[in-house]
């Protein structure tokens, strides 16, 4: 992708499990794209997210696609409140770990894009069930510092198809704190769905600078 221009930028695939994930997306700011931009649904769990990107990236208009996996995840940390996001440096489970690419500066467009709301970088794990209580300090206590059931399989599915960017940023719905049952009833829910919404335009410049040159 070196020395590309924006006539000849890759797409990018911006893969959600839950409905209400890929509304908040839809609904969110569409300008100022780099490239062609597909929300993908996947489905929940890691077994719809895998055939779904599978899929996806089959297709002649996405084999090149860069992508991002987003949309809620439940935060390990104390101190963590719904509406904070995580970028993550890699995103793991028992089959491995997929590092990330560009996230310093997601971190600071998200600053940017989301003002006063915290964005915690490091490593997110993935699970193939809601993780509450003690199973989150087990999670915690390995290294991560949120949990999701899609992002770690969605990048892996990535990178296997072939070498692509890939990242990582969800929106914190639950916490140790502030454990949340149906997302979208509660306050908590509320405020993920609103930050999930603005994110777009820092995805959007992560985007972009795939197209400048690599040193």
């Amino acid at each position: 992708m070196t020395g590309a221009t924006e006539e000849s930028a890759p797409p990018l695939l911006i893969a959600c499990a839950l409905r209400i994930e890929a509304l908040a997306l839809r609904t969110g700011e569409r300008g100022g794209a780099g490239g062609p931009v597909t929300v993908l649904r996947t489905g929940m769990g890691p077994e719809a997210a895998e055939r779904a990107v599978t899929r996806a990236l089959a297709a002649p208009a996405h084999r090149d696609a860069a992508v991002i996996a987003t949309g809620f995840c439940a935060g390990l940390a104390r101190g963590m409140h719904p509406g904070d996001l995580v970028v993550a440096d890699r995103a793991g489970d028992g089959q491995g770990s997929t590092a990330c690419e560009g996230t310093e500066l997601l971190v600071k467009e998200l600053a940017a894009a989301v003002p006063g709301h915290t964005v915690h970088t490091g490593p997110m794990t993935g699970s193939d069930h809601v993780v509450r209580g003690h199973e989150r300090a087990a999670l915690l206590a390995d290294g991560a510092i949120a949990v999701d059931m899609e992002s770690a399989v969605t990048l892996r599915e990535a990178v296997r198809t072939g070498p692509r960017p890939v990242a990582a940023v969800r929106v914190v719905v639950d916490a140790p704190e502030h454990e949340l049952v149906r997302i979208g009833t509660v306050r908590g829910g509320i405020s993920a769905f609103r930050v999930l919404r603005a994110v777009l335009p820092a995805f959007y410049e992560w985007h972009r600078s795939l197209l400048l040159p690599r040193r």
